[in-house]
């Protein structure tokens, strides 16, 4: 409990100062720990370093700056801890799944809905990972969206995505490896205009544990979803209820 303590300590170090340069023995010697010892807890009790978590802080805010502020692209890059444009611009792309001027262009008319879908191999038979889906109770009409990843964080467009309104059964297709099974759930219900374009929060997530595939073969994995906690990497996979002007447009379009 007391190491979760610190870690907390630290992230919140971490979204407070996302712009300055901190460095790891800097956010070691705030949890007063070893910088190797921190490292270790830091993996231990987010699934990911502090320098990754630090990152995705950081294009999470970039995300912010662009939709709320009408500052330049380059200026937002500088703003949120990054010395070189291009470096920004291909972790934004990467991360978020289109690049920071669209990004912005697309949020201030709705975000197109990301459409559930599996890459073909051709030269691979596909695998499928099928599970049900939990929510728990006291949460409105909730979308959810389901894709499998090569990385445990969510960025950048899945592997495979399936889309549900609700709990109930999805179904992933994949080619061989090990994927992150990862979800979240926007709200799709009646919100109040908010005035202009801005980023939300998932209220729920969830993960499977690894699960890695071959041979074209069937694998269950069930997803119970959780409110989000201080520990959770916050979502940069650009998602219509999440990043843009109408929140309930991807529920309003179909």
């Amino acid at each position: 409990m007391a190491a979760e303590v610190a870690i907390e300590r630290t992230i919140t170090i971490m979204w407070n100062r996302y712009a300055d340069p901190l460095t790891l023995e800097e956010l070691a010697e705030a949890a007063i720990f070893s910088k190797f010892y921190y490292s270790r807890v830091f993996r231990d009790v987010t699934g990911t370093s502090p320098g990754r978590f630090l990152s995705a802080i950081r294009l999470f805010m970039a995300k912010r700056h662009l939709l709320e502020t009408p500052s330049s692209v380059t200026e937002i890059s500088y703003r949120v801890g990054y010395n070189s444009l291009g470096t920004f611009t291909s972790r934004f792309t990467r991360s978020v799944g289109i690049s920071p001027a669209k990004y912005r262009f697309l949020a201030e008319g709705g975000l197109p809905q990301i459409m559930p879908f599996g890459m073909s191999c051709p030269d691979q038979r596909l695998s499928s990972i099928s599970g049900l889906l939990t929510i728990p109770d006291g949460y409105g009409p909730l979308r959810v969206y389901v894709g499998a990843f090569n990385t445990p964080i969510v960025e950048g467009l899945p592997q495979s995505c399936d889309i549900l309104d609700g709990a109930g059964p999805f179904q992933l297709s994949i080619p061989d490896g090990e994927w992150f099974v990862r979800a979240a759930a926007v709200p799709t219900g009646d919100q109040e205009p908010d005035g202009g374009p801005r980023i939300r929060t998932p209220p729920l997530i969830g993960a499977a544990w690894p699960v890695t595939v071959a041979g074209g073969h069937a694998y269950t994995s069930d997803v119970q979803l959780r409110p989000v906690g201080p520990f959770d990497l916050p979502i940069l996979l650009a998602l219509p209820e999440l990043d843009g002007r109408e929140p309930a447009l991807a529920a309003t379009a179909t």
